[in-house]
């Protein structure tokens, strides 16, 4: 192969690239290229789905990006106006320092667009290969101004920044008048100052025929329509992802320029080391060790935690302490929970109310013990387990509720304590679905107003692609074959359907770095006029970066409960109310459950009048039946006739009887799923966590292999074959609708509280309702 595509705009390129990364590579690959790069403009947003991508194919991937420099400073917010340069990293330092230019380019240097400068590359410029870019590059604009002498002194610049073997001048051929007037121009400056010239290709999207869709795109992004004479346009339809063949035909006066491209690839070999845990580290009060810090903290809240308990009920809950604290020891992750620690301790000696818990991080007595749940895992049967275990090696991931006016309160404080670039918001990218992308794009073909309306009300939201709607309603289908303009919408549509067309900060979810800069690890970014970092990177690819995950939530229910509590007064404790009220029990009986959390919906009210809850048990289960699949399945009047006696308790074996006791006999959680397996076929909790994902993930291939497994030791351990087969289809069955008990108690704890404060304080919670709402 004697071409490789050094400049490339995937869809990350928003609204402006029109190529999706894994169409992109599909092209090289099938086209019989060995190495692409990816150059978006301004960001590297894509460049670990690139990558990833890329090695999945087999084609090497050259990270890079389209970098825009500022014509004077990084701090100048003054003069309008950038140039364009091509980075691309050799090896790892030159990844790093990509990642470093890029993150300041929107952290620093943000006007307009993310900017970098001179003095910025001279500092951060090892290991980068770097290309003179497009029209809109230093060079060709000082060409295009008949300033050959102050492009040559640009040349000689850059060629000073990145190393004289370092820097090339692209060249490119796309038809366009102005690239014809300084082609001759670019290959005199490459003779004078002895710069290799390169040829590369804009490209924008992957086919020629692409280039409509990619023009509506642009129309899309400054919202002009496609018959607008003034507006931004590529210019011609040249800007796709050409052919060596092609790309040989347009430049067989120069061919080497072509075939150095090839020696620009074979000088980029990065390697990224992905899916490697860095557990966070924590700097403890005292300077001790953290795991021995970890270690006193949970046996002296443990302690707190059981007092009053005898002594064999105490050896209980410390060898489970133990057990915890061996894994997370093992796993590296004591920092991890110290730091969950520290911000929820920081909540609470600050009175900023925090949830009891949230998901399966409620399953661990160590949370439990350090204060940061309040749900004790051995009473309501909890698995650590369902959280952490050594066969599922991922990072831990503990979700916290904090009350909606002062959550911000508890991430400033982590952001003050780690430092700015320590501390970044979580991404992810809205795409243009279905009706999002035809609603767009007749907006650009300039379709009036009772028209879109009538297209979009045929256009569902989001569960089918285009051509399945199309598929499916015979009147579209039909206008689509008898109207040019629709048909031409939908075609257009269809090519930019699912592309991504900006970036999205999660709600909650933060990643933390306690010793360096998060710049090292990935390019952030800073949403203009506001305060905010973010990775670049989708949060998809957290866990391949080994970073951890922290997720900041904000509940209403507890500002509301917090309020409820001052105007009681009198030294009320909400944390000490009793689980067994004969008052909150009745209250939710008779479904008076407006305004109680989780419990409020009409459905759900239907359903607590018929279930009519006597147990905290009943209240966990209440919340992890009412969703769709138990409701549908039949299981809901199943649990409900079998509380009330209409119809007997059985048990699939009489070993599972203390396992599905409280769910009389029914599989309703994903923890029993796991006590299932272990108690009948010897499976450790850690490996019948593996089962209940690919259960609840139904992989075939899997589950064949683990059906196989548990029936051999089932039957070893004395369960007859056909009732070891029945057992695991039974379970197959209901992981389909398993839930996580830990989530289900810990919200069920907050159900239960809101109940409580209603059934006793009514008119304070009321009030304290219409504060919040």
């Amino acid at each position: 192969m004697a071409f490789v595509h050094l400049h490339n705009h995937s869809e990350y390129s928003l609204l402006d690239g029109a190529s999706k990364i894994k169409n992109m590579v599909e092209k090289a690959k099938n086209s019989g290229m060995e190495a692409i790069a990816l150059t978006d403009h301004g960001n590297m947003f894509g460049a670990l789905e690139f990558y990833k991508t890329a090695k999945a194919n087999g084609i090497k991937p050259i990270l890079g990006f389209e970098g825009y420099i500022s014509p004077t400073t990084l701090d100048d917010k003054q003069t309008k106006g950038n140039y364009h340069i091509t980075l691309l990293a050799k090896n790892k330092k030159g990844y790093e320092n990509l990642m470093y230019l890029c993150s300041m380019g929107f952290l620093k240097g943000f006007y307009y667009k993310p900017r970098i400068d001179k003095n910025l590359l001279r500092e951060h410029s090892e290991g980068i290969i770097a290309g003179s870019a497009c029209l809109h590059g230093e060079i060709q604009r000082k060409l295009l101004d008949n300033d050959f002498e102050g492009a040559k002194k640009a040349v000689q610049e850059y060629r000073e920044i990145f190393g004289k073997d370092n820097f090339f001048l692209e060249i490119m051929r796309h038809g366009l008048e102005d690239q014809e007037r300084i082609d001759k121009e670019i290959i005199r400056l490459g003779l004078e100052t002895d710069t290799p010239i390169v040829a590369t290709n804009d490209c924008h999207y992957l086919n020629k025929e692409d280039a409509i869709a990619q023009d509506a795109l642009l129309c899309v992004q400054t919202n002009k329509h496609l018959d607008d004479e003034d507006r931004m346009r590529m210019g011609s339809n040249e800007f796709y992802f050409k052919t060596e063949e092609e790309m040989l035909e347009l430049f067989k006066d120069n061919p080497e320029f072509v075939y150095n491209s090839k020696t620009i690839a074979d000088m980029c070999n990065v390697e990224l080391e992905l899916g490697k845990l860095a557990p966070p580290h924590y700097q403890t009060p005292d300077g001790s060790d953290e795991k021995e810090f970890l270690r006193k903290l949970a046996y002296k809240g443990l302690e707190r935690r059981t007092q009053g308990f005898d002594k064999d009920k105490k050896e209980l809950y410390r060898k489970r302490l133990e057990h915890e604290l061996a894994i997370i020891e093992q796993m590296g992750f004591s920092g991890y929970f110290l730091i969950v620690w520290d911000f929820v301790n920081y909540a609470k000696r600050n009175g900023i109310p925090v949830g009891p818990g949230r998901g399966s991080a409620a399953g661990s007595l160590v949370s439990y013990s350090i204060g940061i749940t309040d749900i004790d895992p051995i009473k309501y049967n909890l698995l650590f387990e369902r959280f952490l275990n050594p066969e599922r090696v991922t990072m831990p991931d503990i979700d916290v509720d904090f009350c909606a006016e002062r959550r911000d309160e508890v991430i400033h404080y982590v952001r003050e304590k780690y430092g700015e670039y320590n501390v970044a918001w979580l991404t992810s990218f809205y795409s243009m679905y279905p009706k999002h992308v035809v609603s767009s794009v007749s907006k650009v073909l300039n379709f009036s107003e009772k028209e879109r309306k009538e297209i979009l009300e045929m256009v569902p939201p989001m569960q089918y692609s285009l051509s399945e709607v199309i598929e499916k309603n015979p009147s579209l289908k039909e206008k689509i074959k008898e109207d040019d303009k629709m048909s031409m919408l939908f075609d257009i549509s269809k090519k930019l359907e699912k592309i991504k067309f900006s970036p999205a900060i999660h709600s909650a979810g933060l990643t933390i770095s306690t010793i360096n800069p998060l710049y090292e690890s990935c390019p952030l970014y800073k949403v203009p006029d506001k305060e905010v970092v973010a990775i670049q990177y989708d949060k998809k690819f957290i866990d391949d970066l080994g970073l951890p995950k922290f997720y900041f939530l904000s509940l209403k229910t507890l500002t509301i409960i917090n309020i409820a509590v001052k105007l009681i007064g009198n030294g009320f404790d909400i944390s000490n109310i009793p689980f067994d009220d004969e008052e909150t029990y009745k209250l939710l009986q008779r479904g008076d459950t407006l305004g109680v959390f989780q419990l409020e919906s009409s459905g759900m009210q239907r359903l607590i009048t018929e279930l009519k809850p006597t147990t905290f048990e009943d209240l966990i289960a209440l919340i992890a039946l009412y969703r769709p699949g138990p409701l549908e399945s039949g299981m809901v009047q199943d649990f409900i006739d079998r509380k009330h006696g209409k119809k007997p308790i059985e048990y699939p074996l009489p070993e599972l009887e203390e396992i599905l006791k409280d769910t009389y006999g029914i599989i309703l959680y994903q923890e029993q799923v796991m006590q299932i397996a272990s108690k009948l076929a010897g499976y450790s909790l850690g490996e019948a966590d593996i089962l209940r994902r690919a259960m609840g993930k139904k992989k075939k291939e899997i589950m064949d292999e683990q059906r196989g497994i548990f029936i051999e030791r089932a039957t070893k351990r004395g369960i007859p074959k056909d009732k070891a087969e029945y057992i695991f289809d039974l379970m197959a069955k209901f992981a389909e609708y398993g839930f996580n008990k830990s989530h289900s108690a810990a919200y069920a704890y907050i159900a239960y509280q809101t109940a409580y404060l209603k059934a006793h304080y009514r008119e304070q919670f009321e009030r304290a309702k219409k504060v919040v709402d």
